[in-house]
């Protein structure tokens, strides 16, 4: 197993960039080099996280082993994954295409859409969703886990809100116009509806989320739309919150999802 923390400048941020990376290789023992080019995670953080959070909070780098898969871990900067024309920071050009362009060049990955895939927790979770949909050329899996679902959550706040994470001046830089936000292509609900009504292929969809989960209605009101539209997909629920614990615990059940 082999851990790296890149760095390289991102023409979609345009500046230097860190990430962490998981290749499941060892170039010292030929026997341990892969005989065929590596599935890909691209796995995100969540809001006040950054590219060490998987690392240091989950058994992410014994599963990459124990499963053969490169993962790779960039950071979401409070961003969403969002693009920032305003501040000329593409987050969501840098992990959707920049990002995977980037490893394929340097890491021994397979170039496959069905061999490469998106994943991550709360911010993460809307991140991957909505990028996977958005770059559906290049993700042939979504694993969303504990996701903010929260587009028209966000669309309803008056000019007055704050809470502890945000406020919205915060809110109507990250999405825009937040009356224009709904059926936009920052809405995953839009995404996955013009993909369906386009004849084009949707990625295959994981999600999970506690039971005691403060995004639980919204895991599930995406789970009945995706219903709705006849979209197969995995939805789990189990015990648990917005934690580490849950995580952890998913991010091993959407892997063997993913690779079967």
């Amino acid at each position: 197993m082999a851990f790296f923390q890149v760095n390289f400048f991102s023409k979609a941020i345009r500046r230097n960039v860190s990430f962490n990376a998981l290749v499941p290789l060892d170039a010292g023992n030929e026997e341990e080099l892969p005989k065929t080019p590596l599935k890909s995670l691209y796995l995100l953080n969540g809001f006040f996280g950054d590219y060490m959070d998987w690392i240091c909070n989950t058994r992410i780098r014994q599963l990459s082993s124990q499963y053969g898969i490169a993962v790779f871990m960039p950071s979401g900067e409070n961003s969403f994954y969002l693009d920032d024309t305003e501040k000329s920071e593409l987050y969501s050009e840098y992990v959707g295409a920049e990002l995977v362009e980037f490893t394929r060049k340097v890491f021994p990955l397979s170039d496959k859409r069905e061999d490469t895939f998106i994943g991550g927790l709360s911010m993460g979770g809307y991140g991957a969703m909505r990028t996977g949909l958005k770059y559906h050329f290049n993700f042939g899996r979504i694993i969303a886990l504990s996701s903010a679902l929260i587009i028209r959550d966000v669309a309803q706040i008056p000019p007055d809100y704050k809470d502890p994470m945000a406020d919205y001046a915060y809110c109507r830089r990250v999405f825009g116009e937040l009356d224009k936000i709904v059926g936009s292509d920052k809405d995953p609900e839009a995404l996955a509806a013009n993909l369906k009504k386009e004849g084009k292929e949707v990625p295959s969809i994981y999600m999970a989320c506690g039971t005691e989960d403060f995004l639980i209605a919204q895991n599930r009101a995406y789970h009945d739309f995706l219903n709705s539209l006849g979209i197969e997909h995995a939805y789990v629920e189990g015990p648990g919150v917005h934690d580490w614990k849950f995580w952890d615990e998913y991010i091993e059940k959407a892997l063997i999802w993913a690779l079967k």
